[in-house]
């Protein structure tokens, strides 16, 4: 039986480097939930696994905590998934037969899977669908000793398509800024974890503002059907992804959007055109294996009339998952962009009694803004969980559903476990007495403010998040 249909290995430079950049995000994944799970997920946590397990079944949420749960446990499964994405780092899928490829990598995928579909909020955004998405699909791409399966190149370019084409007609049916080319006037300063660079992009002459946001609607409407051309357009096309991915990764942090985004672009990239040919002998793939292939094409072709009926409808849903697994999903990102910033700043005080002198000092997380002198940090592609659900929270107190009081009553009472959320706890560790949350209108100051002051932001308090509140005798938190 030839196999000249069933592989393309022009490809095999792509496929290596894609793997190793999907392993290390994986690792980058399995590192955030290692360090964050315990106060946000776990026994004690903000929204507790075993409380969530008591409501939803295996069916609606299929996952290995279903079986036991523990923090031990949890973190057992968190630090396994860290070993196995380093191993895949380093090459050891490619050592192993056919079939051991295949279960390696399915290893990550099962793992991740498992602490998506009990992580709540916390892990309700599009980059963990997109990430369970790709990494299943990787499953199946084979070890670097054999030849490269055409079939699931295929399905990662429609994966692509999907996401940036999803990104692009959510933005044109969504916020007329998009239509007008204004939307970037705003979105660097009221992005939701500006980096270190956004105060600059912000600066920005106008006119390369509107040059950005139009070179957005030709890089997500017009660049990803290029990618189903032959070479060398889908080559280039692939590289027009990778430049404007890595300009949002300059501008901005998306956890691990735009590197993923990046990761799905280099398939397209044909390694003769690199200048890198592949191994003279490559192994034949197992006919059981070409089977596989196939069957798993046929079932994303059968997923895929939901996410298609979604593009084509009026009411497109973002970043929306069909099915409990997370494959064959819808994408999207900022259908509307806000015009003006808001933060919520949580301060406390060890006085005794609240009165017009009272001293209240500022609680410091790692990645959302805060102190005005602190220049705004590079954290992507880590995901700092808390820092962005406090930016959904500046948009609507909606967001703050039955966290947001867990999280006051956890700092009155000085829990150490949050005190690894923050940069900075003012009361190193101890209790305070009176707790609140005020809403704060922030803005990049102008370059002459800068120059003058060294702030990069200017902040005026609007409102009342959290009414000064104290402990009650039950452990409660009431206000006074």
């Amino acid at each position: 039986m030839s196999w000249d249909w069933f592989t393309s290995d022009e490809y095999w430079i792509s496929r290596l480097v894609f793997q190793k950049m999907l392993a290390a995000l994986y690792l980058v994944a399995f590192l955030s939930a290692v360090n964050q799970f315990r106060p946000l997920l776990g026994e004690r946590g903000l929204l507790p696994v075993p409380e969530f397990l008591a409501r939803v079944n295996f069916r609606r949420a299929p996952s290995l905590f279903h079986l036991h749960y523990s923090d031990r446990f949890f973190a057992a499964v968190a630090v396994t998934g860290v070993v196995v994405s380093a191993a895949l780092v380093a090459g050891v899928a490619d050592l192993l037969p056919v079939w051991g490829c295949l279960l390696l990598w399915a290893v990550p995928w099962v793992l991740y899977l498992s602490i998506v579909n009990v992580g709540q909020t916390w892990y309700a955004f599009g980059w963990e669908s997109l990430l369970l998405e790709t990494g299943f699909l990787a499953i199946f791409l084979g070890p670097a000793h054999t030849g490269v399966p055409t079939l699931v190149l295929w399905l990662l370019l429609w994966l692509l398509f999907r996401l940036e084409f999803g990104a692009g007609l959510i933005k044109m049916r969504g916020d007329r800024c998009w239509r007008e080319l204004t939307c970037l006037y705003y979105h660097h300063e009221t992005q939701p974890l500006p980096g270190p660079l956004s105060w600059y992009f912000h600066h920005l002459p106008r006119w390369m503002h509107r040059v950005e946001a139009a070179a957005n609607h030709v890089a997500q409407l017009v660049v990803p059907f290029v990618l189903f051309a032959p070479q060398p357009a889908a080559s280039v096309a692939a590289g027009v992804v990778i430049v404007t991915q890595g300009w949002l990764v300059l501008s901005g942090n998306f956890s691990w959007l735009n590197a993923l985004t990046i990761t799905l672009a280099v398939p397209a990239l044909d390694g003769e055109l690199l200048g890198v040919s592949p191994p003279e002998e490559l192994a034949t793939p197992p006919v059981w294996y070409g089977a596989l292939v196939i069957a798993v094409t046929a079932g994303v072709a059968v997923l895929s009339y939901w996410p298609v009926k979604n593009l084509l409808g009026k009411g497109q849903l973002m970043n929306y998952s069909f099915n409990q697994f997370h494959l064959v999903n819808t994408y999207g990102a900022f259908g509307s962009v806000t015009r003006d910033r808001y933060e919520v700043i949580i301060e406390g005080t060890d006085e005794e009694t609240i009165g017009p002198e009272t001293v209240w000092r500022e609680y410091e997380f790692k990645g959302k803004p805060g102190d005005p002198y602190r220049r705004p940090r590079q954290v992507a592609p880590y995901h700092l969980r808390l820092d962005w659900l406090l930016w959904f929270l500046s948009l609507s107190s909606r967001y703050g559903g039955r966290w947001l009081p867990a999280l006051v009553r956890k700092l009155l009472d000085g829990d150490p476990q949050i005190r690894r959320l923050l940069r900075h706890d003012p009361f190193d560790g101890k209790p305070p007495t009176h707790l609140r949350a005020r809403l704060f209108h922030y803005r990049f100051t102008t370059p002459a403010e800068r120059a003058e002051t060294g702030a990069w932001w200017v902040r005026e308090p609007v409102g009342t998040v959290v009414r000064t509140c104290r402990l009650n005798a039950d452990g409660t938190p009431v206000p006074v």
